[in-house]
């Protein structure tokens, strides 16, 4: 049979005519190799033609009848709303909102979001320049209250002209939102009542992490603030960052921006308003926004209180063995082995710890912070 001389449609005709002979003595089966088709095929062609005749052995169109993964118009109309709501959202976070508390509508794909966002004209130019957070060469955190960060986020002026300048207090490993407080001053007691309040609330970290300026450090010995020796003086641990390193504080800066982009473009026209911004955003931050870091779940579902709770009392650090302890003077002296070693007079009736750390090389502390080493002949060398 010259199959490829004639075309595919006339070849079905004759074979449903053959088909149809009886006086050739041809089994249906003969009949089906002799035109190079299963006997399913031939069987598909008869049946086809029995239904609708010679129309039935056209070719039909390759659209399918239907598809399953079409994105409905109440789909469309579901992630348009979401991204209405929250417009900074993107594909990833408007596909957790669905997923989390729209499940009757099946999520489509983050490229499938991001073209009806596109078809709507709802996207934004986007500065591809990523903000990487790193801690290392500092702890890092592995569960919640390991690190606390603070810091105060760089003013900007509300609508009536007022200075606005929060203080922000985030868990570096949920990214839980502590505290959000417009700070009239950056003084080292109005700091501490901020943490003091957070602290009998959230519990106590383990450490708290801050760049190298006022009041969270100072130019003194060992970096210490009066802030600092209060939070030794709690229990926890002072962190700073190397000086020109904001990016060992990534993730605390990265937190920034987005405050700035949810609270602050634009500001509210006064502070007591913009205080109110902040206020409202922690509950969405905390509660309802996806966060990338987390697998797009929010920092509340992770984050749990501290279980070191403070009683509200200040307590000088303790020193295991090793330690030889001495009191500072008031005049920020301390004696050992017959000499006399200054300090810092912010010292005043706090004990130090002095332990070798290499030979006839003795390191001093107060609490977990080495504050400087002492060598016998040469003196005492502050950090």
């Amino acid at each position: 049979m010259p199959w490829r001389n004639i075309s595919m449609f006339e070849a079905r005709k004759n074979f449903i005519l053959e088909s149809r002979n009886k006086h050739k003595n041809l089994t249906f089966r003969d009949l089906c190799d002799k035109y190079n088709i299963s006997t399913k095929t031939g069987y598909k062609w008869l049946h086809r033609h029995q239904e609708r005749g010679e129309e039935g052995l056209k070719d039909l169109p390759r659209t399918p009848f239907s598809c399953p993964t079409k994105i409905t118009e109440n789909v469309k109309k579901c992630v348009i709303s979401i991204r209405e709501q929250f417009p900074t959202w993107g594909p990833k976070k408007i596909r957790a909102e669905m997923i989390n508390n729209f499940a009757y509508f099946p999520p489509p794909s983050e490229g499938s979001i991001g073209n009806i966002l596109q078809e709507n004209n709802l996207t934004q130019p986007r500065n591809f320049r990523r903000h990487v957070a790193q801690t290392a060469p500092l702890a890092k955190c592995q569960s919640p209250n390991d690190t606390w960060m603070y810091d105060f986020k760089g003013w900007f002026m509300t609508g009536n002209g007022a200075k606005c300048e929060p203080l922000t207090v985030t868990d570096g490993f949920s990214r839980y939102l502590i505290e959000c407080k417009h700070m009239p001053r950056k003084q080292g007691i109005d700091v501490w009542n901020i943490l003091e309040r957070a602290f009998l609330e959230y519990g106590l970290p383990t450490k708290i992490r801050s760049d190298n300026g006022p009041p969270f450090a100072s130019l003194g010995l060992g970096r210490l603030s009066a802030l600092a020796i209060k939070l030794i003086k709690v229990g926890i641990t002072p962190e700073w960052i190397e000086p020109g390193c904001p990016e060992q504080n990534g993730r605390h800066e990265r937190f920034h921006l987005t405050l700035k982009k949810e609270t602050a473009m634009p500001p509210a026209t006064s502070i007591l308003l913009q205080q109110e911004k902040f206020n409202q955003f922690k509950k969405y931050y905390n509660e309802r926004r996806p966060h990338e870091a987390l697998n797009q779940v929010t920092p509340s579902s992770i984050y749990v209180p501290s279980q070191n709770i403070w009683n509200g009392k200040f307590k000088s650090p303790e020193y295991s063995e090793e330690y030889e302890v001495r009191k500072v003077g008031k005049s920020g002296n301390i004696g050992w082995k017959g000499q006399t070693f200054f300090l810092s007079e912010m010292l005043y009736k706090e004990h130090v710890g002095i332990k070798e750390i290499n030979m006839g090389l003795m390191g001093v502390y107060y609490g977990p912070i080495l504050l400087g080493k002492i060598n016998l002949n040469k003196g005492f060398k502050r950090l």
